[in-house]
Formats: structure tokens, sequence, C-alpha cells
């Protein structure tokens, strides 16, 4: 799939080859949502209301920050929200909760991250339904789901649809998948109960999101922390293993800092020869990539961290979207 991704951004003469199986693509998508609308594929409910925060294209948008976001808004609004993860990445199948400590080979590097902002419990599991189903289990004061990723995981019934659109990218080529990055057809937007969108000015019924950060902290000591000015004049490397690295990249060159970059795949497992730069005054890196960097870190690595920012009204209008369903009180 990575070699491929390529193509998801022009045109090409592998496309002839590519398109008729973007075409079987979008008829076995659609016969599945159909057959989820019919009742002839299983679904379910939790006794709660779910918010799925997802997309319809492969690879990162944003929705980790975003989800962190409305974490955070829902609690200082007085809900008590659980976030679900699929764990993409990690090894454990069955539904548990995640530690900050966890190992994100185990459960996922995006659910690590998470866990470690403390803001409130974090799962994982391959099969949503039945995680969503313990967590009410272990917590029952839980009166929302939040769900990162799984728009397609029409098995769970949800209440709230929440699209995040990475607006550098955007929807690539515009075709399915395998001829470009889209998972479902465009049509399926008008479905969302909001779009937001990650970068750029939003159109008319979207919502826009930025990322920021200014503030680095060491690796090995977090207590220790530093601003760009503290970096300029050094040697300075970065490195990124998320769905776009160039963001990341251009928001230290925004910070005024011309480091050595260092892009990788989504996801990517670290080794100690990728922080191997024997010249480095100071490695910088995003948060997803510090969990996995945790166990080969050395001094010289730093991690900024970002925060999702957004219009106030969006946070409104999705209480809106929830008030039918009710809030359960503790």
């Amino acid at each position: 799939m990575h070699r491929l991704q390529h193509y998801w951004y022009c045109r090409a003469p592998i496309h002839l080859i590519l398109l008729p199986l973007s075409g079987l693509f979008g008829l076995l998508a659609a016969l599945r949502r159909q057959f989820y609308r019919l009742g002839w594929l299983s679904s379910a409910a939790l006794p709660v209301p779910v918010a799925i925060i997802g997309n319809i294209t492969v690879g990162g948008s944003g929705k980790t920050p975003f989800t962190l976001w409305l974490a955070e808004c829902l609690l200082e609004a007085g809900w008590h929200p659980v976030i679900l993860s699929r764990g993409y990445g990690g090894s454990q199948q069955a539904a548990r909760a995640v530690q900050p400590d966890d190992s994100p080979t185990e459960v996922g590097d995006e659910p690590v991250l998470m866990a470690q902002r403390r803001l409130c419990p974090v799962w994982v599991g391959r099969d949503r339904l039945a995680a969503g189903q313990a967590l009410l289990n272990a917590h029952p004061e839980c009166d929302i789901v939040l769900c990162d990723d799984g728009l397609q995981h029409y098995r769970l019934q949800r209440n709230l649809e929440i699209v995040v659109i990475d607006n550098r990218r955007g929807f690539g080529n515009g075709w399915l998948l395998p001829a470009g990055p889209l998972r479902e057809p465009l049509s399926r937007l008008a479905k969302a109960d909001a779009i937001v969108l990650h970068g750029g000015t939003p159109q008319a019924g979207q919502y826009a999101m930025e990322l920021h950060g200014e503030t680095f902290y060491n690796l090995l000591n977090p207590q220790q922390t530093a601003t760009a000015a503290d970096f300029r004049g050094q040697r300075l490397h970065a490195l990124a293993g998320i769905g776009h690295p160039q963001r990341f990249f251009d928001h230290l060159h925004r910070l005024g800092l011309e480091p050595l970059l260092h892009p990788f795949p989504d996801h990517h497992a670290y080794c100690a020869e990728d922080l191997a730069f024997p010249d480095a005054d100071a490695i910088l890196m995003t948060e997803k990539d510090a969990v996995k960097c945790a166990a080969i870190a050395t001094e010289q690595c730093w991690v900024l961290r970002v925060d999702a920012r957004l219009d106030p009204a969006l946070f409104e209008h999705l209480l809106e979207r929830l008030s039918p369903h009710g809030r359960q009180t503790a």
C-alpha cells in the first residue's frame, strides 16, 4: 500500500489497471453499507452516545489531536468520556485499558499518546463493539464513548460522525482505493454531523482546526522544557513518522528552526539506527514518535507538544446533536 501512495496524488498510466479495481472496491463498499442499513449485517448500539472521529481517506488527518480536544471540552462541560481506539500498529486483539507506560507495539502509538495526556480513560480493541461493552463495565460513570477512527466500522452504531480532513492532501486524485486514497466516495461527507478542516480556510458548513505548540520537552526528562529560541544556532535533526511528516517540519520552520529532515512512514517502528545522528545537538520529534522512541532515546531527543484549536461554535453544535440522547450522571 505504501508503494501505491505516490499514485494517489496524481494521474498516471498505472491507473488504467487500478481504476477497475477501484470500481470493484466502491461496489463492495456500497453493498456493505447497504447491508448494514437493511439489517442484513448486524450492528448494535451501546447504552451511551458514541461519537466517531474518522475520515474517508487513508492516512492521518489530525483525528487524534481533535479527539483529545473534544475529550477536554466534554470534561469541562461535566461529561465523563472514554476514548476507544482500534490500536492500529499494536498486537493487542482483545479489549483492554491503555496505561501511559504501555508499549506502543502492543496497544498502538496513538492510544499511548492519548493515555499519556491523562484526560480520561483510553481503551483499545479490534472489535470496537466488544471493547465498548467492556469499557462501560469498567467505567460505569462513562456517558459518552469517543472513537478515534472507525468511520467505516458500521458494526458499532453511532450518534455522532465527525470527519477530519487534511487540507494539505485533501482527497488526492479523488479516486477510491487502490487508484486513490478514498475509503468511501465524497458523497459520504453529506452524512457527517460535522466536517473539520485541518489547516486552510474552511468552506461553508466546515470548521477550521489548527495545531499549536511552541514548547519542547526532553524525552528522557519531561520536566526539562525548551523553546525554539533555545535551539537556534544548534545542529538540529527532525524526524516524523506521521501521516503527513511535512506538516510537522513546516511547523518547525514557522518556529524559526531549520533542522535536517528525516521523514518516515506513518506508524514507523523506530530502531536505534533511526536516531543515530552523531553531529546532532538536538533531535526534534512529534509526540506520536516519542512514544515509540522512549526506549532508545538519548538526551538529545526533544518532543514538541501540540494541541488542537477550534471554533467553540463546533462544540456547541455537537452538544446540540447530542441533546436528544441525554447525558447520564455519575
